[in-house]
């Protein structure tokens, strides 16, 4: 398979120029998967790959659950890697937040076009060469450590490996390189206030100069009040800037910091199209569609992967080009497929009682959703956590039980728990707790 070549700041390129490169990737794409994936062979079931991409909802899709047993049968890679086991570069697990984690295997070429992807995401929120960022995501197998530190390079700024734990030494070392920028998920600024007030009462969150806050790995920015109170309390730009799926893309949308949609930035290397969650029928291209995002890599050397259900409910806000020229479609992340709790027939997804908890000023803005069994439910159960010095009042759990019905028309249990009860954690918060019946 010979690589393809990516285009040059292929955000702000014209949409029939990538719509050409796109199906001259995809002829020789479809070739190659058909050839060398029996995955897919099996789920086409003898159906030949289609010429045009637009005709690609002829073929079935392919979600989780199906890369999980492929690796359980063929372990480690499963029966979709397609290049010789000796041209994996590097190895890398996902972090297994909804399941069994996967084995994601990276050739030299798959690894630098991630890399180039990735550098569009956050150049595109504002990083840049003259710049020192700390990046705090697990260094170990994730795809989020070293990968996004390589997307960080491609920048031009200068990168500080840090990954996480020893919190204190990451306020000295922010301290003493005289960092600019942090890379982290958007729970990570409460773990180092909480630090902050322990082991150095005399310093203020903005103490430490950080101007750019590169945020990714979970939700939370679409809040406005989350998003307001860590550029308050900080003193910076907080940017979602890290929006990829590991399967797929390490990182492949970001803000420009104009406004909270996310960018599309990898039309040339990428095949997206939405369905309907529930049946899978494709729904249209436009703005103003709400489904799940399904992906088609154009050029994949390891692990492709043709038409992929990622789960990620979101809606597309625009595919015009923008007056600074980029011409990247735009989109905002509703809430995952996975993540969605259906109460007496409404939907709700966590982002949405993120938004709820986040605007009284009295909570600290951490909270949990907690279901018993597998439903169907009445009742949505809340956890949610007291702001620092505010002692318990039933009042306030029955006012923030009032604003979910009001605003979603749903009926919540909440519960209410002191300062610091609920966990921080340095990598992925989990929001949504499914106990299993004994």
């Amino acid at each position: 398979m010979l690589p393809a070549v990516l285009i040059e700041r292929a955000e702000f390129a014209d949409l029939c120029l990538l719509a050409t490169h796109r199906q001259a990737c995809w002829k020789r794409q479809r070739e190659y998967v058909a050839t060398a994936s029996a995955l897919h062979r099996r789920v086409w079931a003898g159906r030949e790959p289609p010429k045009r991409l637009e005709d690609l909802p002829a073929l079935p899709l392919i979600d989780k659950e199906m890369l999980r047993e492929s690796q359980r049968a063929h372990p480690p890679f499963g029966d979709y890697l397609a290049a010789p086991a000796e041209k994996i570069a590097r190895i890398h697990r996902t972090s297994g937040t909804t399941g069994i984690a996967i084995n994601l295997a990276l050739s030299a070429h798959d690894a630098a076009e991630t890399a180039r992807i990735g550098g569009r995401a956050h150049a595109l929120a504002g990083l840049g060469p003259g710049q020192r960022v700390i990046h705090c995501l697990n260094y170990r197998l994730w795809m989020g450590g070293f990968t996004d530190h390589t997307t960080l390079e491609a920048t031009g700024a200068t990168v500080v490996p840090f990954g996480i734990g020893e919190t204190r030494l990451l306020i000295e070392t922010i301290q003493a390189l005289g960092i600019t920028a942090i890379s982290c998920t958007p729970s990570y600024p409460a773990v180092l206030e909480r630090v902050l007030a322990a082991e150095f009462p005399t310093l203020r969150p903005r103490d430490l100069r950080l101007r750019l806050g590169l945020f990714g790995g979970e939700a939370g920015l679409d809040d406005p009040n989350f998003r307001r109170r860590i550029e308050e309390t900080w003193g910076m730009a907080a940017r979602n800037a890290n929006y990829g799926v590991s399967d797929v893309l390490s990182n492949f949308a970001a803000e420009t910091g104009e406004n909270h949609d996310l960018h599309f930035l990898a039309l040339d290397a990428l095949q997206p199209e939405l369905i309907e969650p529930q049946s899978g029928a494709p729904l249209p291209w436009r703005r103003g569609t709400q489904g799940e995002l399904v992906l088609t890599h154009l050029d994949r050397e390891c692990q492709p992967l043709v038409r992929f259900r990622t789960g990620d409910i979101i809606l597309l806000t625009g595919t015009d080009p923008r007056a600074a020229g980029i011409t990247a479609p735009r989109f905002r992340v509703v809430g995952r497929s996975d993540d969605l709790v259906v109460v007496r027939g409404i939907n709700a997804f966590p982002s949405q009682v993120a938004a709820i908890v986040n605007r009284h000023a009295a909570l600290s803005g951490e909270y949990r959703i907690v279901l018993e069994g597998p439903g169907p439910y009445d009742i949505l159960p809340i956890e949610v956590e007291l702001a620092e010095g505010v002692p318990e009042a039933p009042a306030l759990a029955e006012a923030v039980a009032a604003a979910f019905k009001r605003d979603l028309g749903l009926t919540a249990r909440v519960r209410l728990l002191p300062f610091a009860n609920l966990p921080r954690t340095e990598g992925k918060t989990r929001r949504l707790v499914r106990k299993k019946e004994p």
